[in-house]
């Protein structure tokens, strides 16, 4: 065994692990972000065919994420993850070729099945392997760096894709595959990192083979929806998610048409979003950064209230922005207090899981709530959007957003956190 394949230890150790891969995870999300939709539309979809292979990856999300994370705990975190990256590498693959609809429907599928098979294992070996060495290990220090690395991360790769697409290294290709082809190589270092670095004991199901880890999983996702439904620290906190997501909507997708309207130009919007994007994310790393500082001064569960306090505050900054500048300044500082909310949430989350033989599973209930409430805020917020107008839609994301502060409070009476 190498010195790269032993298990950590110390919990810097783990840490310094689990930065790596989350680095090498999100980097090539920044290298697709800035052409995806761009590319889908210059392969001939209309906005509503692109809506419609969105819904493909949302639908396979909702399905397979109990099951998923059921999987992580019964064959093991990082067999999950290789599983799930042979699902991303046959998704990227695909896009480089599909132009029809039912093609590139089956590119997101495939996508929606890599995000659920992804969204819980690496964080819960983190705690996992993390706890082993000091049950009392700072698992909100190891979430905010996690948090920052995944905003430098995503915005270097945003970046680095739009140097890409202008340098256009490939000829014979469509420059707007250029990114793609590059998230592939990094994806194969990420598959060798996870190889290397993700040590964890063996487990039943991964000895004995697959019939035995699905009547594990089955078994494990039930005990894991029973600890949901039987801990109200757990119920409040993905209600929380739902709400969080439910308002995302407000800033994730009306933030463009917003910028549209005041700047009454498509395209000078879409010239000014991307190095705002960029921005944005970094400023979400450095939100995220600010963490254990945060919770030095106040209790983990405050902090999570104050923050859903402050993002509904910078929505409604959004949506009453006069100028391009109001609104480009408004959404950074919401990315800001994004970056720093998501490890606050991470941490009680898992804090809250008293049995780590389900932790990976909670975790994906906890991101399927999230799905559940971003496809239904969507549909909501769109629909109040179209009968009322832009203004209202967003200011009405930002109190649903605001709405889940108390719930934090409950989790810190609860858990005192």
């Amino acid at each position: 065994m190498s010195a790269t394949s032993r298990p950590p230890a110390t919990e810097g150790a783990v840490q310094n692990r689990f930065l790596i891969l989350r680095a090498l995870r999100w980097f090539p999300v920044g290298l697709l972000i800035p052409v995806l939709v761009l590319l889908l539309l210059d392969r001939g979809l209309t906005l509503a065919q692109i809506g419609v292979v969105f819904a493909a990856q949302g639908a396979m999300v909702l399905l397979l994420e109990l099951p998923t994370g059921g999987l992580a705990d019964a064959v093991g975190r990082r067999t999950t993850l290789l599983i799930a990256s042979a699902f991303s590498f046959a998704a990227l693959v695909l896009l480089l070729f599909a132009e029809s609809l039912p093609l590139l429907a089956a590119v997101f599928a495939m996508l929606g099945v890599y995000r659920a098979l992804e969204s819980g294992p690496l964080d819960s070996w983190y705690v996992d392997t993390a706890q082993a060495i000091d049950p009392k290990a700072n698992l909100e220090r190891g979430f905010s760096l996690g948090g920052t690395v995944t905003g430098v991360s995503i915005g270097l790769g945003s970046l680095a894709s739009s140097a890409i697409v202008v340098v256009d290294p490939f000829p014979g290709l469509d420059p707007l595959t250029a990114p793609v082809v590059a998230a592939l190589g990094f994806l194969v270092v990420e598959v060798a990192a996870i190889a290397i670095l993700m040590t964890e004991p063996p487990r039943r199901g991964a000895t004995e083979g697959l019939r035995s880890a699905i009547g594990d999983t089955r078994s494990i996702v039930a005990s894991a929806v029973r600890t949901v439904l039987t801990s109200r620290a757990l119920i409040a906190l993905v209600t929380v998610e739902f709400l969080w997501s439910f308002g995302m909507t407000a800033f994730e997708t009306f933030t463009p048409v917003k910028l549209g309207d005041v700047l009454d130009n498509a395209d000078q919007a879409a010239a000014l979003l991307g190095p705002t994007n960029s921005v944005a994310w970094l400023v979400s790393a450095a939100g995220a950064a600010s963490v254990p500082l945060l919770t030095k001064r106040v209790r983990t569960s405050t902090a999570g209230a104050t923050l859903m306090l402050a993002q509904g505050l910078t929505v409604v900054a959004i949506a009453l922005a006069y100028g391009p500048w109001g609104v480009v300044i408004a959404y950074v500082l919401t990315m800001g207090i994004h970056g720093a909310a998501n490890p606050v949430h991470q941490g009680l989350l898992h804090r809250a899981v008293e049995n780590p033989g389900t932790r990976a599973t909670v975790a994906s209930a906890n991101s399927m709530t999230a799905q559940a409430g971003g496809m239904v805020g969507g549909i909501a917020l769109g629909l109040l959007a179209d009968a009322t107008n832009l203004t209202i839609a967003i200011v009405t994301g930002a109190f649903v957003i605001a709405a889940a502060a108390p719930l934090y409070l409950r989790v810190g009476r609860l858990n005192r956190a």
